[in-house]
């Protein structure tokens, strides 16, 4: 087993004597008709990449673990390496460091080739002050490091078609691609805060975007919706809300503008966190503010099944995109070897396609973990009574699919 210190650690994957046994291919979103303003633009494709781990707190640790043999499979048989480092967020970082993302994991984030980052959060710091909680790393990462794009498919696979809590033929065939901008909006809009007036608290936040940010993540969201089904769905709540009419009125003009391909229609977000469950396979992207997305993006993960399923990017302008499973840290079980490591291992395959411009290596990755339920393995969040398959534990789990991802025989497109 590959363990360190946290923070110091660093472990070479792979072979260095050869290039990839892959040839370019246009599987990848970035290799694909890149347009020049959009985010997704990849390093360039190369033989040794650096790669920031951010192991986290709960079951972090134990999926991080999972994914590292994944990686170790991976770069061994495609002949390419992965220097990865460990450094720290969260609750990890606040017991080592009493800092939520000390500026030491910052910048080794940020001259790395891409960031893997497991889950933070749990219990013990839940009535620290705000600058004291694990949330607050995160929110510090994606604003430092300028991630104002954040990419959650919410794929059904045939595997787990009964692990979702609604009927077959509501769910067979979903795939959705939710973009979420990510820096902006009520999250982050100032005057914020608590105060008193005419004798009682008050409580108030910003909702509030300029043109620019909603320029952005609509680039990203024709940018991808032009490579998916050519669909986009803009959700906002501009029957109410001032912030949303500008915004309806940006996306509008960028999409119109820039991708003319792109099929575009609006919703009001309650009508679309209906429409999410009455008749989901009408969407293919959704772009969305900051949190309306936080909202939808967790609604549409559980067509699936299990937030133990689902990845995600985010992606800035420039720099590394910071790749993580959509679930929480699960306190509860860490350490039992219950945890799911499915979710980190497609955030790696995220991160190949997105990050390192290595598409072919991304659908190994996504292909291993289909042939792994396709061997009735099943961790126990995906597990269902009386389905004939085999509950296995996180380290099981990672075992079987790194010893896949070192046979599998994968279609590579020229």
């Amino acid at each position: 087993n590959m363990k360190f210190p946290v923070a110091v650690s660093a472990v070479v994957l792979g072979l260095t004597s050869s290039a990839s046994a892959f040839a370019p291919s246009r599987l990848g979103v970035r290799n694909a008709s890149p347009v020049s303003t959009s985010a997704l633009n990849a390093v360039s494709k190369k033989d040794s990449y650096t790669v920031t781990l951010l192991p986290g707190d709960g079951i972090g640790p134990e999926i991080t673990e999972a994914t590292k043999s994944v990686l170790e499979a991976l770069t061994a048989r495609c002949g390419f390496t992965i220097e990865l480092k460990e450094a720290l967020i969260g609750g990890a970082a606040i017991d080592a460091k009493n800092d939520p993302f000390p500026d030491e994991s910052l910048e080794q984030c940020r001259s790395s080739d891409s960031v893997l980052l497991a889950c933070i959060g749990g219990y013990k710091w839940d009535n620290n002050p705000r600058e004291l909680r694990p949330e607050t790393g995160l929110l510090k990462m994606r604003k430092e490091m300028g991630l104002f794009a954040n990419l959650r498919p919410a794929k059904v696979l045939d595997q787990l078609i009964d692990a979702s809590t609604l009927k077959r033929e509501i769910v067979e065939g979903v795939d959705v691609m939710c973009v979420r901008e990510l820096t902006g909006d009520v999250y982050f809009g100032t005057p914020k805060g608590i105060e008193e007036r005419n004798g009682e608290r008050v409580g108030y936040n910003n909702m509030i975007y300029s043109e620019h940010e909603i320029d952005r993540i609509a680039r990203v969201a024709g940018d991808v919706a032009s490579k998916r089904g050519g669909k986009l769905c803009s959700v906002d709540k501009a029957n109410v809300l001032d912030v949303s009419q500008l915004w309806r009125e940006v996306v509008t003009g960028v999409i119109e503008e820039e991708f003319p391909e792109v099929e575009l229609s609006h919703m009001y977000v309650d009508n679309a966190a209906m429409q999410l469950i009455r008749w989901p396979k009408q969407f293919d992207t959704i772009v969305c503010g900051n949190i309306f997305g936080d909202i939808l993006s967790d609604e549409a993960s559980m067509l699936v099944g299990s937030l133990g399923m689902l990845p995600s990017a985010s992606l800035g302008e420039e720099g590394p995109g910071v790749f993580e499973p959509c679930h929480g840290s699960a306190p509860d079980i860490a350490g039992e070897d219950k945890a799911n490591p499915l979710a980190m291992i497609l955030s790696a395959a995220m991160m190949l396609k997105y990050d390192l411009d290595r598409p072919e290596e991304s659908l190994i990755l996504e292909k291993a973990v289909e042939a792994a339920l396709d061997e009735k393995l099943r961790t126990p969040d995906i597990k269902q009574e009386g389905d004939g398959c085999k509950e296995v534990g996180c380290v099981e789990m990672g075992k079987a699919v790194a010893e896949i991802v070192s046979k599998i025989d994968v279609p590579i497109a020229v």
